[in-house]
Order: C-alpha cells, then structure tokens, then sequence
C-alpha cells in the first residue's frame, strides 16, 4: 500500500535577491515523500515550491489543499517494481484519472517527481537519461537586480566563471542605469561570444514597452523575456514588432489544455516560450508545451522557479529528455544557504551530476519517526 507525507522547509537566501516584484529572503517550499509500507525505506522524494504572486494555488490555504490532494494516495495499490522504458507513460495515466489538477502546477510537479522516483527505486532518479550519464545540461548565468555596483560584479563573476550566457532581470531599476549595465558588459567584452538574455518579468508599460525594447536593440541582446504584463491585447504586437524576439513566461500561467496552448501560441507566435513546471502544469503540462512550440518552430527551454536541489535535479533531468542544446536556466543551485547536499554542480556554464556523490537530506528529515512519516 502506497503511504505520504509532506514536509514544510523554509530555504534561506545567501544574498539579497531582488527581482521587480520586490525583494526576496526567503522561499517556503512542501516536500513529498511517497513510499510503500512494505518497505518504507526506499521513498519518492518530490518538491513542490509555489510562487508568491504568480502560483494561482499560492495562499494561507494551499496547505490544506495539499493535503487534501495527498490523501487520496493513502493506501492506493502501486506496483513498485519498474517496467523498463514505460515509467512516463504511467505517470501519463496516472494523472489521467483526474485526481490531481494541472492547475495546481507546482503540486503536480512535486507528485510527478516523488512518483518517478518511486518507481525507479527511490535514487533521485527521476528520468534514466544522458544527464545521469556525465552529459551535463548548458545553463545561463543569471545575474540578479540590485545596484549598478552589484550588477557589474555579478556579471564579472559569472563570465569569469566560464559562462557565455548571460541572463539579467530589467525592469525593477531606472532604466537608463539598466542600459549602462548592458553598455558595459559590451564594451568590457567585445572580444567574447556572451549572449545576453533579458527578463522584465512583465515590468514595462505597454505604452512604453516597444520604446524601450529599441532602445536595447543596440546591445545585441538575444531575446527578452514577457516585457509586458500577462493577458493584454498588445502583448500580440508587441510580439510582431519587437526587433528583438520575444519571450513569453508568465503568459503561460493557468493555460492547460492542448488547444488552449495551440490558441495562444498560434495568435502571438513568440520567437520563445520559458517554461518551468512548477508554473506551467508540472512535466507533463510542459512536455505539451514543447510540443505545441516545435509544431511551429518556437524555441523554448527550462527554467527553475527557485527550487531546491531536489526541484533542480528533477529539472535537469527533465530537460535532458529532449535534444536541446540551448542554455537553460538551471544555474540556482547555491542561491540558498541551507540547500541540501547533493550530486548536482555547476562549473564553466554547464550543469553537472556527479554520480557517486550522496545527498543529505538531513535538514529535511532530521532525526525523523516512523509516525512522522505518515500523512497526519
């Protein structure tokens, strides 16, 4: 019989992460954990992390409802032993049934993750792919708002560091210091390939948004992501217009049918879609973004929504299912000084797991009894 617990954490910022919806220090993340009485040592281990202002099930409730939707797992029949090559496509009929909603994203993502664990043994094995292989994942470096000063260092760090992909937030500052934040990093490394990425997390005024995306035409940026708002009319063409493509992120939230996605990225047709599963209907709600945006030769890639170790495992993983060699935005990692300990690193722009490293979950777990385990 199938048993479930779910566990608050509270990850810690290292540093004063800004972003245009205000200042971060901490983030509350739910933690499940499945597992069969029979042997309740081997456990799925999933993250579920909402997001404060942009997670529709984000409130003083979604505890509640957490636990309402775990509770139909209790003492469900799961057969454990994993039948080689079909794990996606349990997981597929599994929530075929209906008892989980994708609107709730960020839980879906969590069950979808503990469930794959599961049934693959309970190793943070997620996805059996190349990424467990030593074929690490390409990932930005992502540079977040503060001072001019602060900026400036980040990025120097970052490239420093040996990445070519440079994502910064823009929107929550004066503009005209933004400018001479991307000025900069132009003038300072002409002579290196960086590719720079923009993140205005819906920031800009539509009246003005097309103004100043021309105004950043001149730093060669690669893409920018949902300048505007999500749900107006002049996100169309904003997006037919712009001379530099566009991306969209938060536009996706709370689209879940296969039409619905076909609808809105046939009517805006965005060079990009970002996606990440805790926003966008968990990996399998994804998977069905991919799709629609191949259909019709929209780039897309993944991106974290803050998750810990264990989120960002599940994504790696996730992202190496499919045959993309974009940078991703998977570099989170030490974002958090009480993260868990795990095989994951990143090192010269590219994500790592580094097999036979363990994990140490015992910030999660500590000391835990056998009671605790059970869904109260």
């Amino acid at each position: 019989m199938l048993r479930v617990s779910s566990h608050r954490y509270v990850l810690k910022f290292s540093f004063a992460a800004r972003t245009s919806r205000g200042p971060m220090t901490e983030k509350k993340a739910w933690f499940i954990r499945l597992w069969d009485d029979s042997n309740p040592k081997i456990y799925g281990l999933g993250e579920c992390g909402p997001l404060p202002g942009l997670s529709p099930e984000y409130g003083d409730q979604f505890e509640v409802h957490l636990q309402e939707i775990l509770s139909a797992f209790q003492n469900r029949d799961f057969l454990m032993p994993p039948q080689e090559g079909n794990t996606w496509l349990r997981l597929q009929n599994f929530f075929q049934s209906g008892e989980i909603s994708r609107e709730c994203s960020s839980i879906s993502f969590g069950i979808e993750t503990a469930l794959l664990d599961l049934m693959q043994g309970g190793k943070r094995l997620i996805f059996n792919n190349k990424f467990i292989e030593k074929f690490p994942v390409p990932i930005n470096g992502l540079v977040w708002m503060g001072g001019l000063d602060f900026m400036l260092q980040q990025v120097e760090i970052k490239i420093r560091d040996g990445y070519r992909c440079i994502k910064l937030k823009v929107g929550g500052l004066d503009f005209e210091k933004e400018c001479d934040v991307l000025n900069y990093i132009r003038r300072k490394y002409f002579r290196e390939k960086i590719e720079l990425r923009l993140d205005a997390n819906g920031a800009f005024k539509k009246e003005e948004a097309l103004d100043k995306i021309n105004s950043l035409k001149r730093f060669d940026i690669h893409s920018i992501e949902q300048p505007i708002k999500p749900g107006q009319p002049e996100m169309e063409e904003i997006c037919a217009k712009s001379p530099i493509p566009i991306a969209l992120d938060e536009e996706l939230i709370g689209i879940h049918s296969p039409d619905e996605k076909e609808r809105l990225l046939s009517k805006l047709s965005p060079s990009f879609i970002i996606l990440k599963p805790t926003l966008h209907g968990g990996m399998l709600g994804c998977d069905e973004w991919i799709k629609a945006a191949e259909n019709r030769n929209i780039g897309w890639w993944i991106t974290s929504a803050l998750e810990s170790n264990i989120g960002l495992n599940a994504l790696a993983q996730f992202t190496s299912q499919y045959p993309s060699g974009i940078p991703h935005g998977l570099g989170t990692g030490q974002i958090y000084e009480n993260n868990f300990s795990s095989p994951l690193f990143a090192e010269k722009g590219m994500l790592h797991f580094q097999a036979g490293e363990k994990w140490d979950l015992s910030n999660l777990f500590p000391e835990e009894r056998e009671e605790e385990f059970y869904l109260k």
